[in-house]
C-alpha cells in the first residue's frame, strides 16, 4: 500500500522528523486562503504547488511548481488541479491530480538521497544516503554506485548512534547540520520499524541556507499483510490511485498484478504463478498479468478470476495452471465449464491440472463438450496458450 506525499509528512512529523510543512486542497476554492495561510504561518511570500500522485518524477512532469507570488502560486494551483500528469513512474497514460499539496518555500544549500527498506540477500534492513538527492537513485546506481553510502541493521538489535554517523559521514555534513542528521537517521529508522513499512524514501532530504535539515518528501511503501495493525495508516488509502482491475480483484481476495502482455495467466501459488510466466516467456509469448487464486480456490474464485484476467482487452487466450494440494483440481474444472458457459468466452483456454483428482478433472474438462485446450504438462501448456495467442 502506498499513501501521499502529505500523508507521509504527517506520519514523519508524529516521530519529530522536520518536514516541509504545509496544507493540502481538493477544491479550487480552497486555494486562495490555503496560499495565504501558508505565506502568513511560514512568513514568506514563496510558496511550492506540489501534485500528489502515487508517482516519482512529478517535477519533471511538471507537478512541483516554485511560485515566488500569490498570483503565480493561484496560476499554478488551478492549471495543476485536475491535470493529467505523466511521469516516467505512471507510464504513457498518466494520472489525474485531484490533490494539491500547497508547502512553504525553503532556500537550500544541498539536496541528499536517504531509504530504508529490506536487504533479503543479508537478511537486514539497508539503510541508503546519496549527495544526488533529487535524482532516481537507480540513475546513481548504475552511473556513480561509489555515491551511495549503505549501512545494514539487524531488525533485533535496531539502528544504533555509529549507524548514524556512518550516514551522516557519508554525506559529508558538519556541525549541528551533523548533529541534526544523526537524530533525523535514527527517527527514521524507527518510523520505518514502527508503521511496517517495506520502504521510507526522502528524495530530496535538503539542508536549507541555514544549516537545517529538512525532509522535502516522503515516499511511504506499506506491508499490506501488516496493515489490521495499523488501522489509521490503512485509512489512508487512496484508491484513486490504484489500478482499477486490481482494485476490483481484492475485492474477491484474488492477488493480481496487470502486466503488459496478452496471455492471461490464472494460477495457485505466488511461486507456481512466477514460474508459469516465466515458462511462457520462454515459449516467445507475454504475460498479461500475474494472478494467484489462492491455495482453495473455489469454481466461485475461478469464475471471478476470469472475469479480472477479461477486463483486459488486450487478453488473446488464457492459461490456467493448478496444482491440486489444498484445491481439488475436480472443483477447479468445474469452476472453469461454468465460467466458460456463464461468460461466453471468445479466447482460447488452455488448462493444465495436476494433484488431487487430476484425472477426475481431467474427464469432467472432456466430457464438457466445450472448447478447452488440455495440456499434459507446464511445457506443453506454455507452448499451446502462446501458439493460441499468436492465432487468434
Amino acid at each position: 500500500m502506498k499513501i501521499h506525499e502529505y500523508q507521509g509528512k504527517d506520519i514523519f512529523k508524529s516521530y519529530g522528523i522536520p518536514i516541509q510543512d504545509g496544507y493540502v486542497i481538493e477544491d479550487i476554492n480552497d486555494a486562495l486562503p490555503t496560499i495565504e495561510k501558508v505565506q502568513k504561518e511560514f512568513n514568506t511570500k514563496a510558496v511550492v504547488v506540489k501534485a500528489q500522485i502515487h508517482a516519482g518524477g512529478r517535477g519533471k512532469g511538471g507537478g512541483v511548481k516554485y511560485s515566488p507570488s500569490t498570483d503565480i502560486a493561484l496560476k499554478n494551483t488551478k492549471e495543476m488541479l485536475g491535470m493529467n500528469l505523466v511521469t516516467h513512474q505512471t507510464g504513457e497514460e498518466g494520472q489525474k491530480v485531484r490533490k494539491v499539496y500547497i508547502t512553504q518555500a525553503l532556500d537550500i544549500k544541498n539536496e541528499y538521497y536517504c531509504a530504508i527498506t529490506l536487504d533479503r540477500s543479508q537478511t537486514k534492513d539497508v539503510f541508503m544516503v546519496s549527495s544526488e538527492g533529487g535524482v532516481e537513485i537507480e540513475k546513481v546506481a548504475e552511473e556513480t554506485p561509489e555515491k551511495i553510502i549503505k549501512v545494514w541493521i539487524d531488525p533485533l538489535v535496531g539502528m544504533k548512534s555509529f549507524h548514524a554517523m556512518k550516514l551522516a559521514n557519508g554525506l559529508g555534513l558538519t556541525g549541528e547540520a551533523y548533529k541534526t542528521a544523526i537524530k533525523v537517521f535514527i527517527k527514521m529508522y524507527k518510523c520505518y520499524m514502527g508503521t511496517d513499512a517495506s520502504i521510507v524514501e526522502i528524495n530530496p532530504l535538503v539542508l536549507t541556507e541555514t544549516d537545517e535539515i529538512v525532509a522535502l518528501d516522503a515516499k511511504f511503501n506499506f506491508d499490506g499483510n501488516a496493515m489490521f495493525r495499523h488501522k489509521d495508516i490503512a485509512e489512508l488509502r487512496d484508491t484513486n490511485e490504484e489500478d482499477p482491475t486490481e482494485l476490483e480483484a481484492s475485492k474477491y481476495d484474488l492477488n493480481y498484478i496487470k502486466l503488459d502482455g496478452n496471455v492471461g495467466c490464472m494460477v495457485n501459488g505466488a511461486g507456481l504463478a512466477m514460474a508459469t510466466m516465466d515458462i511462457i516467456k520462454l515459449a516467445g509469448g507475454e504475460p498479461a498479468n500475474f494472478l494467484d487464486v489462492g491455495g482453495a480456490a473455489s469454481a466461485e474464485t475461478v469464475k471471478n478470476g476470469f472475469k479480472i484476467i477479461l477486463s483486459d482487452d488486450h487478453v488473446k487466450a488464457i492459461l490456467i495452471n493448478i496444482f491440486g494440494g489444498i484445491v481439488r483440481c475436480d472443483r477447479v474444472a468445474n469452476g472453469v465449464i461454468k465460467a466458460v458457459e456463464e461468460l461466453g468466452l471468445k479466447v482460447p483456454v488452455v488448462v493444465r491440472l495436476e494433484g488431487t483428482n487430476a484425472e477426475e478433472a481431467k474427464n469432467i474438462l472432456s466430457k464438457s463438450g466445450l472448447d478447452i485446450i488440455p495440456a499434459n504438462d507446464m511445457k506443453d501448456a506454455a507452448r499451446k496458450v502462446v501458439d493460441a495467442a499468436i492465432n487468434n
